[in-house]
Formats: C-alpha cells, sequence, structure tokens
C-alpha cells in the first residue's frame, strides 16, 4: 500500500493457514486448512432478552487484548429498542469455548445526548450500525452506520462513542462515499466493515458490493469490485483500492442471491476478509479471504471502476466454514480476533446475525490458528 504498509506482527499467524489439500476423492465436507480447527461455538437462543432489550442482529463484534473485555453491535435501527451495542465476556480455552455472558448494554447516543430514533422518525438521524472495534489508542469504541438510500437518503458514517456509548466525534468519509442518484453505496450495500491498523494511526474500511458508478453487484455470472478505503484518524484519504468480490455461489430459485464484504480485520501487511453470501434455497457461504494491498492500483481519484484498467487487490482463500463441523452456517457477519491460548494458537472469533428472525441464529464460532 505505497508508503503506508501494516505492520508484520501477525504475518506469521496468517500465512499458517493453507488451503485444503486435493483428495482423490470428493468428501462429504471438504477438509479443515492445515493449521485451523475449530474450537466450539455457542448460541443464544431465539428472543433472548437482556436488560430490558432485544437480543439479535449481532452483525460486529471486537476483542481488547488490554481487558480481556468484548463487544457486539446489534444492526438494531431503534426499531426494536434504540441502536446499541453490548459488553460480554467469552470463555476462550484451548479445549474449547466456555461461556459466553453478556455483561452489559448501552445505547449510541448523538452529539446532543439523545438515542438514535427509528426512521419513521423521519428526521434523517437514523442509524444502521453493522461494524464496532475498540479504539486501539483509548477505551473508546468505533462504529459504522450503513445509512440509508430509500425512502429517505442517509449517508453511511464512521463514529466513535464513549464506553457508555456517549457521541465521541465522526470521520469525515471519501466524498465517492456518499449518496447520490448515479452514485455512491446501494441500499444495503454499504459500510459493513471497519478495522483499524498500523498500531491504531489507519482507518481501514470497506463497502459491501460494487458502488452504483463502478458496475454491477455479483451474478453466479460473475462478480464486482468493492472499494477498500484508507484513512489516517482524521479522515484523510491515504488510498483507495478495488477488491474481487466473488460471484454468487448457487443459482436461486427466488431472489436472486448476493455476495459482498461483511468484515475486514488487520492482519500484519495484509487485511483479513469476510465475504458473506445468501442464495434463497441454497443458504450461506461464508469464506475468510487474505487480501494484500500491495501492488494494486490506487484508485480513490478513479471516478468508475466500471471499464477502468486497474490492478485488484491480490486474495487467498484462507477458509471457508462449510469446511468446519458446524451444522448450519448462518448470516455471519462479525470477524475478529481472540485472545492467544497457551499452546500459542491464535484464536478468531465470528458471529451470525439473526435478522430478528426465529428461523436463524445468533452465534458465536472461534476458530484456532496455529
Amino acid at each position: 500500500m505505497s508508503a503506508n504498509r501494516f505492520p508484520v506482527a501477525l504475518a506469521a499467524a496468517v500465512l499458517a493457514m493453507a488451503a485444503a489439500p486435493a483428495a482423490c476423492a470428493a468428501p462429504a465436507r471438504p477438509a479443515p486448512p492445515d493449521g485451523v480447527r475449530l474450537l466450539g461455538e455457542r448460541t443464544l437462543p431465539w428472543a433472548t432478552t437482556f436488560q430490558g432489550t432485544a437480543v439479535g442482529g449481532l452483525s460486529g463484534l471486537d476483542h481488547d487484548p488490554r481487558t480481556g473485555r468484548w463487544v457486539f453491535v446489534s444492526d438494531d435501527r431503534s426499531e426494536q429498542d434504540p441502536a446499541r451495542f453490548y459488553t460480554a465476556d467469552v470463555e476462550v480455552r484451548a479445549d474449547g469455548l466456555g461461556a459466553w455472558t453478556l455483561t452489559g448494554t448501552h445505547p449510541f447516543r448523538r452529539p446532543d445526548g439523545a438515542t438514535y430514533p427509528p426512521i419513521s422518525a423521519g428526521d434523517g438521524t437514523t442509524v444502521d450500525p453493522e461494524e464496532i472495534r475498540f479504539d486501539p489508542w483509548s477505551h473508546d469504541v468505533w462504529w459504522t452506520s450503513e445509512g440509508e438510500r430509500d425512502p429517505r437518503s442517509i449517508d453511511p458514517s464512521i463514529r466513535s462513542a464513549a464506553p457508555d456509548g456517549s457521541f465521541r466525534a465522526e470521520l469525515p468519509l471519501p466524498p465517492n462515499l456518499v449518496h447520490r442518484p448515479d452514485s455512491g453505496p446501494r441500499r444495503n450495500e454499504s459500510l459493513e466493515s471497519l478495522a483499524f491498523a498500523d498500531g491504531g494511526s489507519l482507518v481501514v474500511h470497506a463497502v459491501e458490493s460494487a458502488l452504483l458508478q463502478d458496475g454491477d453487484p455479483p451474478t453466479t455470472e460473475h462478480g464486482a469490485l468493492s472499494r477498500i478505503t484508507v484513512q489516517d484518524r482524521g479522515g484523510r484519504v491515504l488510498s483507495q483500492h478495488a477488491y474481487p468480490v466473488d460471484p454468487v455461489f448457487a443459482e436461486s430459485g427466488g431472489e436472486p442471491g448476493d455476495n459482498g464484504i461483511a468484515a475486514v480485520l488487520d492482519a500484519g501487511d495484509r487485511l483479513l476478509v469476510l465475504e458473506r453470501a445468501y442464495v434463497e434455497g441454497a443458504g450461506n457461504s461464508i469464506r475468510i479471504y487474505e487480501a494484500d494491498l500491495r501492488g494494486s492500483d490506487d484508485v480513490k481519484d478513479v471516478p468508475s471502476l466500471r471499464d477502468a484498467p486497474v490492478r485488484p487487490v491480490h486474495k487467498r482463500l484462507l477458509a471457508d466454514l462449510a469446511q468446519f463441523d458446524l451444522g448450519t452456517v448462518d448470516n455471519v457477519e462479525g470477524l475478529t480476533w481472540g485472545p492467544r491460548l497457551p499452546t500459542g494458537e491464535r484464536t478468531l472469533a465470528l458471529v451470525s446475525d439473526n435478522n430478528f428472525s426465529p428461523t436463524q441464529t445468533t452465534r458465536l464460532i472461534v476458530l484456532a490458528l496455529r
């Protein structure tokens, strides 16, 4: 990434993940990648409530290695309860995953101290929380809102909050992420991801799929080019990179399927990228890629990627959740590093968003990486 390269502290842990070896006969379930094992999973029952709120829509999570605390963000747009996040304790052991216990909840607050209203309020301040990260330089949290295009245009945002949810600041975003009639993010395909890099001096985020001006979203016939943006903490755009999102993995018998970036994570001199796909009748496909921004073009000044001759980000498949004995792979949207184990392994935690639906699950999954 030109002069702004990610540190290499985590590279060894990531590079240990390799693609599954080819088999002579097609197994019922592909073997997990060498050096990666399923540590465990925990599911919250449907209709779980906590401190007077409906627990669901968990679309992002993070773990603070300084304190051991965990946070989970709900993508409730203040329709069930005010937009909020949860704190939790998660017992991660070398021999498995223990208890997942919620410990607190806090509503996000506007600069005036009020909670965010539902979209029906019509004042343009509705938020759609999607990702949450601990600030490596403070005890604050940063979070993304996907925004809305219809019926009222509300731009995506990245904001920071105090541990109690109080408003701290908002990060200026690149102009090409602003909603305009024929440009900017598509509806429900905007900012679902956020990561800190270079010790916290860089802010990295990606739109889920192609911007309106950059081409069509993925289909079974073709993928799409999303944009990964690197900014400093003041909002200056340092670079932007075209990321090739996979085609949709199966045909649908109903509505067309989709695929896009649900999370990004700092992994030393590279990123981990979580691609989440859904096809009616076929379910979800959840894949984790290693993405190397070095060698890709800086496209921050490229108006449209539709026919532009740009070098995209190079990516390599690290793990497909279909390779693990998880039963149903649901709508996984969150990804973070967990604690390091006494074995020397690094843990990788994922969470699924149940969309406040009784037919889906709120599930925490933890992998261990050599």
